[in-house]
């Protein structure tokens, strides 16, 4: 088992702290996120990404795994339908219900959803939240520069992270210094591209040159710049070896590289449109 502390840890905007890697389980079925979650917490992971489809199989691999509470950090998500002050707030005790915990460390607004527009009260209603103590700290995911200003103008409240889609072919670079402005991590979701970028050659060379697989170098890739990086996965080798990536280091020329891949090419909606 590779011991929690090997995974370090960031800081966020509130004081409070999290984990640099993580696993995603949203979106998989339920017997696929208990195992991956079980799996996970047994190589030392702490840090847990899931969403409401799936907040029952995670409590169960939670409570299966005799961890203190205290030790890990568990995150999900408001979805769009429930955006809005109070069902936002509703949505929250449900998802704390489900997940069979008293508070969840990080909660994300995932998606903005400006056609709806609710994301500004669901945003008040998570705030609220907070202070009710089912919230240590919050987020949004996939929001654009605009949708941040939005909720910082009103609210005087960064969330601590905006998780987004982000890899070597969509780096965010201009994303990045607005997050860097309001002090807000950025979070990589899907780093891997869905596995589309495994076979670039300009990855596997640097991948053979360290001796690792391209899923640790595209991850590595990510960490070096300060991100929480939270890879999904299902199999038991793949998520251990995605932890294993604390013992290389990217050279500038490796990273800037990398980032000059990029082209723009998404693999999930772009929340712009």
């Amino acid at each position: 088992m590779m011991p929690a502390a090997a995974i370090p840890t960031v800081t966020l905007n509130d004081d409070n702290i999290l984990p640099v890697l993580g696993l995603g389980v949203a979106e998989l079925s339920a017997a696929e996120a208990e195992s991956a979650v079980a799996s996970a917490l047994e190589v030392g992971y702490r840090l847990i990404d899931t969403d409401k489809g799936n907040e029952e199989a995670v409590g169960r691999a939670i409570a299966a795994s005799g961890i203190a509470r205290d030790e890990l950090f568990i995150s999900t998500k408001l979805a769009t339908e429930d955006q809005g002050f109070q069902s936002s707030q509703d949505a929250i005790r449900a998802s704390v219900q489900r997940l069979g915990l008293e508070y969840v460390d990080l909660y994300l607004m995932d998606w903005p959803a400006e056609a709806n527009g609710k994301y500004i009260d669901a945003w008040g209603g998570i705030m609220r939240a907070r202070q009710d103590g089912l919230i240590k700290s919050i987020g949004v995911a996939n929001f654009t520069a605009e949708n941040l200003s939005d909720i910082i103008d009103l609210s005087y409240f960064p969330p601590v992270v905006n998780l987004v889609e982000l890899h070597p072919l969509l780096n965010q670079s201009e994303l990045r210094g607005v997050h860097a402005g309001h002090s807000i991590i950025t979070g990589a979701s899907i780093p891997l591209a869905e596995s589309k970028l495994l076979e670039l050659p300009a990855v596997a060379e640097i991948a053979a040159a360290h001796g690792k697989s391209a899923a640790q170098v595209l991850i590595r890739w990510s960490l070096q710049q300060g991100d929480i990086v939270i890879p999904r996965g299902t199999d038991p080798a793949q998520i251990a070896g995605n932890a294993d990536v604390f013992d290389f280091d990217l050279t500038p020329e490796q990273i800037e590289s990398l980032g000059g891949l990029d082209d723009g090419t998404r693999f999930v909606p772009n929340p712009a449109t």
